[in-house]
């Protein structure tokens, strides 16, 4: 058995496992739809190389990561190491055309009306301080 079939689990993601992998698996299916994801990484070493990819582009990082008990595809959009938004989806072709979307601008208010699995993040604001 390959690193990747190891990694990936051949039964929940044989077609990564054909690819090599989560990123070269979001590269290629971002060509094959003409969608501008921004430079695709992976980490270099151990079982993430296989079930880890980030996007980059201008508006940050899309995060994506595999579910391990069932397929599924988790997603992270991050501005300076900050989540605010995340979703989780089945289909390898609408996480490429979430990071396609973030990365041609959308707001994060555009891009959960037009992907309702992903979720904005509210963060409360910090508590101010009372000067007494």
């Amino acid at each position: 058995m390959s690193e990747a079939s190891t990694a990936l689990g051949v039964r929940l993601y044989p077609d990564l496992v054909e690819r090599g992998g989560l990123a070269p698996a979001l590269i290629e299916t971002a060509a094959r739809h003409g969608l501008d994801v921004g430079r695709v990484t992976a980490p270099e070493q151990g079982r993430a190389r296989f079930t880890c990819a980030e996007l980059h582009s201008d508006e940050g990082v899309v995060c994506v990561g595999l579910g391990s008990q069932a397929r599924y595809f988790m997603i992270d959009l991050r501005v300076s190491g900050e989540v605010l938004a995340r979703g989780d989806v089945m289909d390898l072709v609408q996480v490429a055309q979430v990071a396609a979307a973030w990365q041609a601008g959308l707001t994060f208010a555009e891009l959960t009306a037009r992907f309702p699995f992903m979720e904005e993040i509210k963060h409360r604001p910090a508590p101010v301080a009372q000067v007494s």
